[in-house]
């Protein structure tokens, strides 16, 4: 293991913000990462999991504890089974998956971040989630001291939520597991809208799988959410906030809002989330409530490409970010009385 002390933890994330940590590890191995945080809790000393670092908001602080960076390697694929160490890179095995002519994680291109954390937030775009492949979770249980490997019904899988985010100091991701589909070179059925417009095609058809992983990295790249260190509109988290899942009565006075304030004719996205709730976009929120692309005057702003996400334009500090992202949260519901809440995980600051 590597050990630094006094570190910056801002080249670890994607936004480049924070302070330092007392002590960085980087661990290679799933037993060095397990020593690392049996050290941690035998010492009392607080810990701070980084992967690729993409959707971490760490407080100008830093951090009072010991941060560990999880850079474990494994690409296992046996025929339609694949298993990915957590510090692996997603977008990179994405690729590999893709490359075997396999389907499942196609639509997932382009997403930042280490395999591990796919799992926690339950990652999802264009119309898929990691929660219809994965089959098993291994990860290290902090409570029992053991290693545990947990079927996809008892990760909890939720829009954007699992045990692991619900109980984020319990369990470390150590290995994912997936079943993948072999359908002679061709995707899942298409389930996103403009991805099937781009491609041609009705929503529930099939591409070519490499097809549909150009077109979905397209569309991210149009937006502002593939990194590229020369474009600041991609020094972000990605979608800073969760879609607002509403209930009847939310919905309503929601719809309610809108016509008060848009029009009669305006009509909200919904999407049924289930029998009773409806989720709505996030990013037609903030934009109606008068936060367009590139909003913003100071070192942090709205991306000039897409107005979920919150960008440092160089030199921002995290205060600067927050402060952003207040306003926002402020304005929204300000305008149609729905609170805004923020996807990536925030370290020593809150909203």
């Amino acid at each position: 293991m590597q050990e630094l002390h006094d570190t910056a933890l801002a080249p670890l994330t994607t936004f480049r913000l924070g302070g330092p940590a007392d002590r960085l590890i980087t661990a290679t191995t799933d037993d060095e990462v397990i020593a690392a945080v049996r050290e941690a809790d035998d010492s009392g000393t607080p810990l701070l999991l980084i992967g690729g670092g993409s959707n971490l908001v760490i407080g100008d602080k830093g951090f009072a504890g010991t941060a560990l960076r999880i850079a474990t390697r494994g690409f296992d694929l046996d025929g339609t089974k694949l298993e990915l160490a957590a510090g692996e890179v997603w977008t990179d095995a994405v690729a590999r998956t893709v490359e075997a002519r396999l389907a499942g994680i196609e639509c997932l291109a382009g997403i930042p971040g280490s395999a591990g954390a796919t799992p926690i937030q339950n990652v999802g775009a264009y119309g898929q989630e990691v929660s219809s492949t994965i089959t098993e979770v291994v990860a290290y249980d902090r409570e029992s001291r053991e290693t545990v490997t947990m079927s996809n019904a008892e990760c909890a899988f939720s829009y954007r939520h699992s045990r692991f985010k619900g109980d984020p100091e319990r369990f470390v991701v150590l290995r994912v597991r997936f079943e993948l589909e072999d359908a002679a070179g061709l995707s899942a059925p298409l389930r996103y809208a403009e991805t099937a417009r781009m491609l041609g095609v009705d929503p529930g058809d099939r591409v070519p799988v490499d097809a549909a992983r150009e077109t979905v990295l397209k569309l991210r790249s149009g937006k502002g959410m593939v990194l590229d260190p020369e474009d600041h509109d991609t020094w972000s988290a990605g979608s800073f906030f969760t879609n607002p899942i509403l209930t009847r009565e939310e919905f309503a006075a929601f719809h309610a809002r809108v016509a008060e304030r848009l029009g009669d004719g305006v009509v909200p996205p919904a999407y049924p989330a289930d029998d009773e709730h409806t989720k709505t976009s996030a990013a037609w929120l903030i934009d109606k409530s008068g936060f367009t692309k590139g909003y913003g005057t100071g070192p942090a702003r709205i991306s000039t490409k897409h107005t979920l996400a919150l960008t440092n334009r160089g030199g921002a500090t995290t205060e600067d970010l927050l402060a952003l992202a207040r306003e926002v949260v402020a304005g929204v519901h300000d305008a149609f009385g729905i609170t805004l809440v923020n996807e990536p995980v925030t370290v020593g600051v809150s909203l």
